[in-house]
C-alpha cells in the first residue's frame, strides 16, 4: 500500500484519526513517561504526539517508505528514534513504562499474536501503562476486531484495565502493569489525593 501513496490511510487528513489519537493521550493514566515504545508507527503521525508526553520515543515499523516517513516527520524531535523494525521478530533492548499497540494485533496469528503480547507485558516496567486501540469491523486480512483482541489482552495476567473505550468503530482499552504481588497501581485521582 505504502507504494502508492505516502500516507495510503489519510492518517494526517481524516478527522477520524485525529479525534482517535487525541482519545488515545487523553487515555493515557501519567501527564509524562521516561521511555515509551510504538511498534507499527506507520507515517509517524501518533508517534509526534506521544513525543510531546514522552521523555524518549522508540517507535518502529517493518516498511521501510513508513519508517522513512516517520522518521522525517520527528527529525526535529532528538529524543525520538524510528527504526525499521519487524515485531515479534524483532524487539528493542530495554524496559518502558509506556507500550502503545495501535491498529497493529489483528495482523497476527495466534502463535506471534501471544508472543506480541508476552513480549509487551515483558518490557513493561511495574505501574507502566499498555495502550491498545484497534479498529472494530471486520476487514479480510484481520485475524480480529477490537473486540475480540480486548478479550484477549483482557486474558493476560500482570495486567490490570483501567480505562476501556468502546466504538462502533474502534476498541481502545488502557492496562497498568501490576506490581509485585499483584499490587494494583493507583488511579490518577489517587495519585493526586483526590480519593
Amino acid at each position: 500500500m505504502y507504494r502508492g501513496a505516502r500516507d495510503p490511510w489519510h492518517l494526517a487528513e481524516r478527522w477520524y484519526e485525529r479525534r482517535k489519537y487525541d482519545l488515545t493521550l487523553a487515555s493515557l493514566p501519567l501527564p509524562r513517561y521516561r521511555r515509551a515504545f510504538e511498534p507499527a508507527c506507520s507515517v509517524g503521525e501518533l508517534t509526534v504526539r506521544l513525543a510531546e508526553r514522552c521523555d524518549r520515543v522508540v517507535a518502529c515499523d517493518r516498511v521501510e517508505s513508513a519508517v522513512a516517513t516517520a522518521g522525517g516527520r520527528t527529525s526535529a524531535l532528538p529524543h525520538v528514534d524510528v527504526c525499521r523494525m519487524a515485531v515479534p521478530e524483532q524487539w528493542p533492548a530495554g524496559r518502558f513504562d509506556l507500550i502503545v499497540l495501535s491498529e497493529l494485533l489483528y495482523y497476527f496469528d495466534a502463535p506471534a499474536l501471544h508472543r506480541v503480547l508476552d513480549l509487551a507485558v515483558g518490557a513493561l516496567e511495574p505501574g507502566g501503562t499498555l495502550v491498545t486501540v484497534h479498529w472494530n469491523h471486520p476487514v479480510p486480512d484481520h485475524r480480529g476486531t477490537g473486540t475480540t483482541l480486548a478479550r484477549t489482552v483482557g486474558s493476560l495476567s500482570g495486567l490490570s484495565l483501567t480505562a476501556d473505550h468502546r466504538e462502533d468503530d474502534f476498541v481502545l482499552q488502557v492496562y497498568e502493569r501490576t506490581g509485585p504481588g499483584g499490587a494494583a497501581v493507583p488511579s490518577p485521582a489517587a495519585r493526586e489525593g483526590l480519593v
